[in-house]
């Protein structure tokens, strides 16, 4: 299984046409912060495409008059703008809606307040791209939209899959690799709270760095045969997995920070956000090893140059995690 695995990843590696970014499309970002009155700050954020901004543009409650914004400026990243919104009525009852974003590929993450300090977040996509301002979310809501966030983030965070991707093929046997894949679990469940509620802070650029690293450890340890590798890589998995899962969680609060979290629901928005993430992992692990095991009944011949196949998926993935080191130390 792990050789049909690094073939799988050689095969994706091979069909990307340009160089991988940790998340390589950053979503659409629009925040509507209340002020005294009626009014709002909106700030705007459109992802790049080819060095322009994506043609994709909100639509605020029809209630709301909003002043003329400036052109976009580029950041590095993205194209931002903001200006301000009067709206008589308030937003709840209101729809707001990302025009143009039916014809994309990304999705728009909506931060709103309908009072200064209580803030709501929605994910729009290109199925969904307008939604109605409730006057107030319920637990239920408040617990499927966290989930939806927590599951977007993850399958999005290609630095993340590719950490648990490096594990599978690393980790040989079931039972290893399922006490690996907890301890990862348990240990950014930890960080993830704890820098969330406040108790933990660091800054998110030596954060970033070392997520990317500890992806170059795993491709350096599968490069190397079995009797080679570090002992405490190799005999004790979960132990590695656990000190890495810390660091990744304190990514994984970093996004959620910026998101927001409902003030009055805190305690259920972080579990909803993290087991929104823990489903988009089972996710990917679980399409993983299914196209391993297609892979496997259709050519059964692969296993014989399974070596050779994990240790070329090992430079692929250090390649990649390597370029994202340099890359982060460069936006310090």
């Amino acid at each position: 299984m792990r050789q049909l695995l690094a073939l799988i990843f050689l095969l994706l590696t091979s069909l990307q046409p340009a160089p991988v970014s940790a998340h390589a499309l950053d979503p659409g970002f629009l925040e509507l912060s209340a002020m005294d009155g009626a009014q709002w700050r909106v700030s705007w954020r459109m992802p790049d495409v080819t060095g322009r901004p994506m043609p994709i543009m909100p639509r605020l409650p029809e209630s709301c008059q909003q002043t003329p914004p400036p052109a976009p400026a580029f950041d590095g990243r993205a194209w931002v703008t903001s200006f301000l919104a009067t709206c008589p009525e308030g937003l709840a009852g209101g729809r707001i809606g990302i025009d143009g974003l039916e014809r994309t590929r990304t999705d728009v993450l909506v931060r709103y307040e309908l009072e200064p300090g209580e803030a709501q977040t929605q994910r729009l996509t290109a199925g969904s791209p307008e939604f109605t301002v409730p006057a107030e979310l319920g637990p239920g809501a408040v617990f499927a939209s966290y989930v939806a966030l927590g599951v977007s983030h993850i399958l999005e965070g290609v630095d993340h899959l590719l950490f648990v991707f490096a594990l599978l093929l690393l980790v040989r046997q079931p039972r290893r690799l399922l006490w690996a894949i907890t301890a990862f679990t348990l240990a950014h469940s930890l960080t993830l709270a704890a820098a969330t509620l406040g108790w933990l802070r660091l800054p998110s650029a030596p954060v970033e760095v070392v997520v990317a690293l500890s992806i170059v450890f795993l491709a350096y340890e599968l490069a190397l045969p079995p009797e080679r590798r570090d002992p405490v890589s190799e005999r004790f998995p979960a132990l590695v997995s656990f000190g890495f899962g810390l660091v990744h969680g304190l990514g994984f609060a970093g996004a959620l920070r910026e998101i927001g979290l409902p003030q009055a629901d805190i305690p259920l928005a972080l579990l909803s956000f993290n087991v929104g993430v823990e489903l988009g992992q089972l996710l990917f692990i679980a399409l993983a090893l299914l196209l391993g095991y297609l892979a496997r009944r259709m050519a059964p011949v692969l296993a014989v140059h399974g070596a050779r196949l994990s240790r070329i998926s090992s430079y692929g993935i250090g390649t990649i995690a390597a370029f994202w080191v340099f890359e982060r130390i460069a936006a310090f």
